[in-house]
Order: C-alpha cells, then sequence, then structure tokens
C-alpha cells in the first residue's frame, strides 16, 4: 500500500467568515470523509490561519556557521492557503483520487485539494 498526503487548499478568508451553521456542515462532511476511509486515514490535522505561522529561511551567500532567521507567516502571494492534511494509504492513486473526491473542500468554489505521493523511507 502506498501512502498519500491530501493537502486541503482553500481562500482563508472565505472560511474565517464561515457562520456556526457553515462550520458544523464542514465539520460533519470530514466526519463522514473519516468514516468511509475508515483505516485508511493515517492522520489528519486542521491547521491554525496564516497569521500564526512562522517560516524559516536562510540568507543568500549565508555561512555553514549561520542560522535561519524566523520570519511571521508564509509570505506567499497566493488567494488559495494551506488549511489542513490527511495522511492515507491506498493501494493505488486512483484509490486516493477516489478518497479525495469525498472530502467537502473538493466540491467547493474556493477550495481544493492536492493529492501527492508520500517518499517512504529506504
Amino acid at each position: 500500500m502506498a501512502k498519500y498526503l491530501f493537502l486541503i487548499y482553500g481562500d482563508e478568508r472565505t472560511w474565517e467568515a464561515f457562520s456556526a451553521q457553515d462550520r458544523k456542515e464542514l465539520e460533519a462532511g470530514h466526519a463522514a470523509f473519516v468514516a468511509a476511509a475508515g483505516d485508511a486515514v493515517l492522520g489528519t490535522h486542521e491547521l491554525r490561519p496564516t497569521a500564526t505561522a512562522t517560516t524559516l529561511r536562510g540568507s543568500a551567500g549565508r555561512t555553514s556557521a549561520g542560522k535561519p532567521t524566523p520570519t511571521d507567516g508564509p509570505f506567499l502571494e497566493s488567494k488559495e492557503v494551506l488549511g489542513g492534511y490527511y495522511l492515507i494509504e491506498a493501494p493505488d492513486l486512483d484509490a486516493a483520487i477516489a478518497l479525495a473526491g469525498l472530502l467537502p473542500e473538493v466540491s467547493a468554489a474556493h477550495s481544493g485539494v492536492e493529492i501527492r505521493p508520500v517518499v517512504e523511507p529506504v
């Protein structure tokens, strides 16, 4: 069995503007996904907003003794941000695509799901 990471992207402003009912419906969609996927789900987490992120980057020309500098946020110019993930196990990409198709973000106009195979250690 192969492992895949489902990266859930969406418009952070849309998520922040969700009503309590919208949030409840989204959570119900994820509960239904987990129930349908069963043991295929190896791990999952929702991520806090990008305003809480810290990024480490090295500076050009830094020496090996230099340390990367932490900065606030990802500083990517993007409407869509990473909002959460699932680590799943599936027999192949087709099965992973079928599972990802059950996520509520796939049918929302403001979001999507990226499916990435995981490199297993040798």
